[in-house]
Order: C-alpha cells, then sequence, then structure tokens
C-alpha cells in the first residue's frame, strides 16, 4: 500500500525546502526532486527516505559532478511513502517512464519500440506490429530494437503460418493470400475457430522460443490428422513443420535447458550500451541492443540497475534467469520485483565461470561492437557537418567556414503562383525553424527570375530585424541569378558576406567578380552538402507552390457557385483545407461555417453532386 501523505505545495525558498528535509520520514517510498519551474529532474527510491534524500544535501567530495549540477536546481521535493521497498521500486520505474526526468538513466527512445500483437481475444487473431501495448486481452511478444527485425519476423510467421491479415470477417469469397496457400480464409468460413486457435497457439509457442514445443504441437496434430483421413490438412502440417524444422536447425544450442535473458554492458565515449540475448529452451532465438543515455557520469552498476528497472518495467515475457556481467547493490531486490511480476521464481545471477559466464562475456563483447558502430556513425556525421563546412570555406577561400549559410530557390509555372524559399543550414545541419517562403508580388503573370531573386534577397536582408546575418548566402541559379542578387545586396550594405551562385546542371559555383566556376571534388563532402542545401531550398519553395496552386484551383471551382463569393470561399478554405474535404461536407457542415448561411450551404453541396449537363 501507497501512503501519499508529503506535502505537494511547492517551496516559497531554501528555507521551506529545508524544513521539507527536517521531516522527512524514516521509510521506504519514493522521492521526486523538482526545479524552480516544479518540473520533475529526478525520480528515486529509498529503503529510508530520510537518510537518501538528505545525502544529496550534505556537502560531499564523492558526490558526481552530475550529482552537483543537479542538487543546485532543486528548488522543490516530493515524497511517497511505500509499504516496502519491493512497491518503492515498481514506483520509481513508473514514474520515471511517465516523467522522463532529465537525470535519470534512460532507454534511448524507449516508447517508440515496436512490438509484435496477437489478438488471441478475437476468434481468429490476427498477427502483426505495433507500437503500443494495451490491456485489451492481447498477447504482446517484445520490444524489439527495430522495426525491421519485426517485419522480418511477421514475414517468417506468414511463410510459416497461413495467417489471415485482413481485418474484416464478412467476405463472400476468399483472397488471393488462400489461393496461393498464405491464408486459411476464415473471412469466408474456411476454416473452424478451433483450427485456427490451434495454429495461434503454435505461433505464440514459436514467438516465445518454444520451437520444440511448436514440433512437438505440429507432429501431434498432423498424426491425428492423418488417423482421421484428413490428408489435406495433414499436408498442410506437415509443410509446417519442414518449416519449423529448418528454422530451428539455425538456432545454436548453448545452454541445456531453461529460459535465460544474458545480459552484456560495454562503455565507451559513444555512451553506454546494453546486449540482451535471449535463450528460450536452451537455445538462442535472438539479441537486441538498447543504448542509455545520461550515463556517462554514472558507476557500471547504476547503468546496469536502471536498464533492468526500465526494461524489465515493460518486457512481455520475463525468463526464470536473468545473467549479469556484475553484482548489483539491488540484485536481490531486483529477483524479488521480477518473481513478483511473472509469478513464479526469477534468479537474477552473475556467473563467475562455466558456459554461463561464456555467454556473459559474448553478450559483452556485441555490446562493444554495437558502439563501435556508433562511434563511426557519429564520426561520419561529423564529417558531413562540420567537416564538410570547413571543407566547403577552404574550396570557397573564405577567411572562416561558413557557419551559417542561406540557400534561395525560385519556384514557378510560366509565372504563374511565383514563390521562392529560404532554407538556413547551420553547422552544416538544417535548421528548419527559421526556414522562410515567400509569395512574391512584383512579377506574377510575368515570369522573370532575375527580379524574383532581386525581390526576394531584399526582402530577407533589407530589415535588420530579420535574424543574423549568414556567413554565407548561396543562390540557386547561374551567373545571372548571382549578379542580380549582388546588385541588391551589396546595395544594403552587406559587402563582407560571401555570395555564391549554384548552377543548377553539374553544381558549379560561381564567384563574385569571376568568370570560371569553382568545380567541387567529385564524392567529396563539400560536395554533398552543397547538393543537400540546394535540394531542400527546392523542396521547401515546391511545397510551398503547390499549395499555392491547389488553394487557386480550388478557389476556380468554387468561383462557379451562386452565392459564393471571395469572403465565403476563404472562410471554407480556412475552415475544410481542402477541396475533397468541402466537397465531402454535409450540408449542416457547411452551414456551420461561419459567414455561410443555409441556403449558400446547399448550393455547394448540390454543386458537387449534380450529374453532367445539368
Amino acid at each position: 500500500m501507497i501512503d501519499m501523505t508529503e506535502s505537494h505545495q511547492p517551496c516559497d525558498g531554501a528555507s521551506e525546502l529545508e524544513q521539507k528535509l527536517a521531516h522527512l520520514p524514516d521509510k521506504p517510498g519514493v522521492y521526486l526532486m523538482k526545479d524552480a519551474s516544479g518540473r520533475i529532474i529526478y525520480v528515486g527510491k529509498a529503503v529510508n527516505l530520510k537518510n537518501r534524500v538528505r545525502s544529496y544535501f550534505q556537502a560531499s567530495r564523492n558526490h558526481s559532478p552530475k550529482v552537483r549540477a543537479m542538487v543546485a536546481r532543486i528548488a522543490d521535493l516530493e515524497y511517497i511513502i511505500t509499504a516496502s521497498e519491493i512497491e518503492a521500486l515498481i514506483l520509481e520505474c513508473n514514474l520515471i517512464k511517465k516523467h522522463r526526468p532529465k537525470y535519470n538513466i534512460s532507454l534511448k527512445d524507449d516508447k517508440s519500440y515496436p512490438y509484435i500483437k496477437v489478438t488471441v481475444n478475437e476468434a481468429y487473431p490476427r498477427v502483426y506490429a505495433t507500437r503500443k501495448v494495451q490491456k485489451d486481452g492481447a498477447s504482446y511478444f517484445g520490444p524489439y530494437t527495430s522495426a525491421g527485425a519485426v517485419h522480418e519476423t511477421l514475414a517468417l510467421l506468414r511463410k510459416l503460418f497461413p495467417l489471415r491479415t485482413c481485418r474484416r470477417l464478412d467476405a463472400r469469397r476468399p483472397c488471393l493470400q488462400f489461393h496461393i496457400k498464405r491464408c486459411l480464409a476464415p473471412c469466408s468460413g474456411r476454416v473452424d475457430e478451433d483450427q485456427y486457435q490451434a495454429m495461434i497457439k503454435a505461433v505464440c509457442l514459436f514467438l516465445e522460443g518454444r520451437s520444440d514445443d511448436v514440433v512437438k504441437e505440429l507432429k501431434r496434430r498432423m498424426e491425428e490428422a492423418a488417423e482421421n483421413l484428413e490428408f489435406e490438412q495433414a499436408a498442410q502440417l506437415r509443410d509446417q513443420l519442414a518449416a519449423v524444422e529448418k528454422v530451428r536447425e539455425k538456432q545454436n544450442i548453448v545452454t541445456g535447458s531453461g529460459d535465460q535473458d544474458v545480459i552484456g554492458l560495454a562503455r565507451s565515449a559513444a555512451g553506454a550500451c546494453v546486449q540482451v540475448f535471449f535463450i528460450r529452451s536452451g537455445k538462442m532465438v535472438g539479441r537486441d541492443h538498447f543504448l542509455l543515455t545520461g550515463s556517462e557520469e554514472e558507476d557500471d552498476a547504476a547503468v546496469l540497475t536502471a536498464f533492468m528497472k526500465q526494461y524489465y518495467s515493460q518486457a512481455t515475457f520475463i525468463p526464470r534467469e536473468i545473467l549479469l556481467p556484475l553484482a548489483l547493490d539491488e540484485q536481490d531486490l531486483l529477483a524479488d520485483w521480477l518473481t513478483s511480476i511473472k509469478g513464479s521464481r526469477v534468479d537474477v545471477v552473475t556467473p563467475q565461470r562455466g558456459t554461463k559466464k561464456d555467454l556473459v562475456t559474448m553478450a559483452a563483447g556485441n555490446a562493444a561492437a554495437v558502439l563501435e558502430e556508433q562511434a563511426a556513425k557519429i564520426q561520419a556525421d561529423a564529417d558531413a557537418t562540420a567537416g564538410a563546412v570547413l571543407e566547403l570555406g577552404e574550396h570557397l577561400d573564405l577567411e572562416s567556414p561558413p557557419e551559417r549559410i542561406e540557400c534561395f530557390d525560385i519556384s514557378h509555372i510560366q509565372g504563374a503562383e511565383t514563390v521562392a524559399s529560404m532554407v538556413v543550414f547551420e553547422g552544416g545541419r538544417p535548421k528548419k525553424d527559421e526556414y522562410r517562403r515567400y509569395k512574391l508580388r512584383t512579377v506574377e503573370g510575368k515570369p522573370d527570375d532575375f527580379k524574383s531573386m532581386q525581390e526576394v534577397v531584399g526582402r530577407r536582408y533589407r530589415d535588420a530585424d530579420q535574424g543574423p546575418l549568414p556567413d554565407l548566402i548561396i543562390i540557386d541559379g547561374g551567373k545571372g541569378q548571382l549578379n542580380a542578387a549582388l546588385e541588391v545586396i551589396r546595395s544594403l550594405g552587406l559587402h563582407d558576406i560571401p555570395v555564391v551562385g549554384l548552377a543548377k546542371e553539374f553544381e558549379h559555383i560561381f564567384r563574385e567578380g569571376e568568370s570560371d566556376p569553382v568545380i567541387l571534388p567529385r564524392h567529396s563532402q563539400a560536395l554533398y552538402l552543397v547538393q543537400r542545401i540546394r535540394d531542400e531550398a527546392h523542396r521547401f519553395a515546391i511545397t510551398y507552390h503547390r499549395k499555392l496552386r491547389a488553394k487557386r484551383n480550388m478557389v476556380s471551382v468554387l468561383d462557379h457557385i451562386p452565392g459564393i463569393g471571395a469572403k465565403r470561399r476563404k472562410a471554407l478554405w480556412d475552415h475544410f483545407g481542402s477541396l475533397a474535404k468541402i466537397k465531402a461536407a454535409a450540408v449542416d457542415e457547411l452551414a456551420a461555417v461561419p459567414g455561410m448561411t443555409r441556403p449558400a450551404a446547399e448550393a455547394v453541396y448540390h454543386f458537387f453532386r449534380r450529374k453532367p449537363g445539368e
């Protein structure tokens, strides 16, 4: 039982926080640290709240920089008394998952891990991927670290078992999946519920890694079907059995028997990684790795403890035994907690020798390999961003690398809906919140890319409040557009900002006052960066142009409806957002739009439903 006896009123100052510290109880519970804005920045549990919470505020050189930084931000605290340390552990896991505090170690992006869902609560269950685990009576298997692993498993299952993929069960005739023997067609009554449920039982056993049990069950059903002279069903079961046997041959026997999770931990400058080997019925059936954030200043035991709490609080299956690479202070408590979740004994052990020790070492080696891949990705990303910026500056003979780059592009169709885009890259990365788009005013109906470019750069740089000035301006176009833009930019007094033109065909870069272009080396990071910037500017301009064109087309259609003028056109557009939604709207929905009357709504409704020639 949880006792919510503490005060939840925020502190008015340090004195009130001191009063709370002075009256902390000598009981187990959970404590929540808050900053000045009331945001929860840390959640922890304690056997003795008084001793644990006070230890944070005692001057000690043993505190890590992370703890000192956290304590400096604590403006308030709350605590929740629990009846036992296990209850405190459960509550701590739930609160960390809910609030995701800044100073807690957390599984990276753990909310997005996919699962495989088997709707065993339905008469003819489906098997599909999901990212939401709900208490709806279905069975969930996972989490998996990648959607690719889920889709591979689903594809294998559909080869092994003829599962239904459709959502409805009222089809008059079966679909193609039935005819190619990939579905038993429960939608059209081609299979009875008991037979289908028996197949789903085998699917669940397979997802649990119990391929031996699957083989036994399929053999039993095949022999039973043969004895009953149901030869077609027996043949189907024979084919499933052969497919499962092939999969089972690929699984390595690593221990004698039993279900185990083998956990390995690796640390590096790239972060912390935990690798989990899944052993079911003595066979290695899969593995996953998990990256953790906020672990830089924590020791291995703290990282592993945080992982155990967060991972197993959302795991859909807990094995009989969990093997760890090092002993934990809370190891017995974690075992009791997992036992309470599973409903049967769970052992958390740290093997010192033998096969189990070898498995833990192998898991740690795999975790280290993942971190090496992460380090390589980080380096490649750095080469593609900061390295590319430095390289571009060198090729353009700039005094310093162009930290902030702004690029302009023009888009129109024969002068109609002429628009411009400005994209911003900082440090080689797009800064999308500073993108700008412009609907040009001076050249409507008269295509002139030079004047268009002059208008947009003038609107961008004429006002000093438009944001920080760039270190490099890229004009998407050749010499003509570059010279047109330079005429305006230099007239505004911006003489120190380099401006270049990017030829559309070969990515040749034209510089001010030079006739020969700069040709960036093929496959260079600088070239890839320029291409990314140019493509992003083009995409942003085209997206805006299409939006305006769609709006124009909608307006031109509404122009033919009696009683619909400019104000009502705009009101309909603002309310529905697309012509398709206006067409689908009922009279009452149309009449509810501000400025519309019922006769006008009926006119719109009947206009889109009239027959040709009326």
